[in-house]
């Protein structure tokens, strides 16, 4: 009886320790099970951490600002029958953050750098907000690499307009980084990520972002812990303002007029509510590139992830397929 109870014990502990094992190999989000992070070291000399899931076509997902690659879960979900590569970009979540960036140029030549050392030589690209600009500059730099573009509420071609009044009331832009800091809505983000804020992040996502649905309380949770992780908000706002892929001055320089070398199939989301792009900007977005697709989303807001990710991952199947059929 005594060495019954002891293999017993053995083997119980042996199921156990199994279990954890392979709990271990997930985080969970919302009851949906999805992997942890990868790591792989890049040539730049950054470590760029990413979720990764299925086989089949690649489909590379860039997040926006103020978030990581752990925003895409609900497409982690919905979308099983691809393969899914979603890296946190330099400085965010858990990626390293060894060197500045002063452009978005630079954040697409990580990413690139980033799919080839996984030895990935073509992809469908999506790109949410920040991430909607280093997708363009992506696919403008390297259309053989781009099978076709899939942008949510991407940042508008000519940059994202933040500009100072002068005491006439005529407007100029910032000088450096430091001083776009005190921008209001700039200096509001710095002060959570500063103070490690919970309570504070959580507020900028509720009064700007999430205008539409919320997310579960677990999922913000999740989410809210991820934003507090970035570490390089200047260098991003600095490149948000200083991003012109058009023919045009926007007030910080003269546009690359880059945004005529696109010639995959782009589709672009349009909420009604979003507060951070406007809907005039990414209307602008498409009428800026020949052929593209504008998809309209009711009730929605900077986030479809959350207001309507049912839709999202249908339309992004619908926009996959069109692009293989070249259509």
């Amino acid at each position: 009886m005594k060495l019954f109870l002891i293999r017993f014990s053995m083997q119980k502990c042996l199921c156990i320790a199994c279990f954890f094992l392979l709990v271990s190999q997930f985080v969970h989000s919302g009851g949906a099970a999805v992997p942890e992070k990868k790591f792989v070291a890049l040539a730049n000399n950054e470590t760029y951490a990413y979720l990764e899931q299925g086989e089949g076509e690649t489909v590379l997902l860039l997040h926006g600002n103020l978030s990581s690659s752990l925003h895409f879960l609900p497409l982690f979900s919905r979308m099983k029958k691809v393969r899914l590569v979603a890296p946190d970009m330099r400085g965010f979540g858990d990626s390293t953050y060894n060197a500045h960036f002063s452009n978005l140029s630079e954040l697409a030549e990580d990413v690139k750098l980033f799919a080839g050392t996984l030895g990935i030589s073509r992809a469908h690209v999506i790109g949410w907000s920040t991430g909607g600009g280093v997708a363009l500059e992506l696919a403008a730099k390297y259309p053989d690499f781009v099978q076709s573009l899939f942008i949510i509420e991407g940042i508008g071609y000519r940059g994202f307009p933040i500009l100072k009044y002068n005491p006439d009331g005529t407007q100029v832009p910032y000088t450096s980084r430091e001083e776009l800091g005190v921008f209001p809505g700039v200096k509001s983000i710095v002060t959570a990520l500063e103070a490690q804020s919970p309570s504070l992040m959580n507020l900028i996502w509720n009064s700007s972002i999430y205008t539409g649905k919320k997310p579960p309380k677990k999922d913000n949770n999740l989410y809210i812990a991820e934003s507090l992780k970035q570490r390089n908000v200047l260098d991003t706002y600095w490149a948000l303002v200083t991003f012109n892929m058009s023919n045009e001055d926007n007030g910080y320089g003269m546009g690359s007029g880059t945004i005529g070398n696109i010639r995959c199939p782009v589709t672009f989301t349009c909420g009604e509510l979003d507060k951070v792009i406007p809907p005039a900007i990414i209307r602008e977005n498409a009428a800026a590139i020949s052929g593209s697709k504008l998809l309209e989303y009711k009730k929605c807001g900077h986030s479809p992830m959350v207001d309507c990710p049912d839709r999202l991952a249908a339309d992004i199947a619908a926009h996959m397929a069109m692009a293989r059929h070249g259509n």
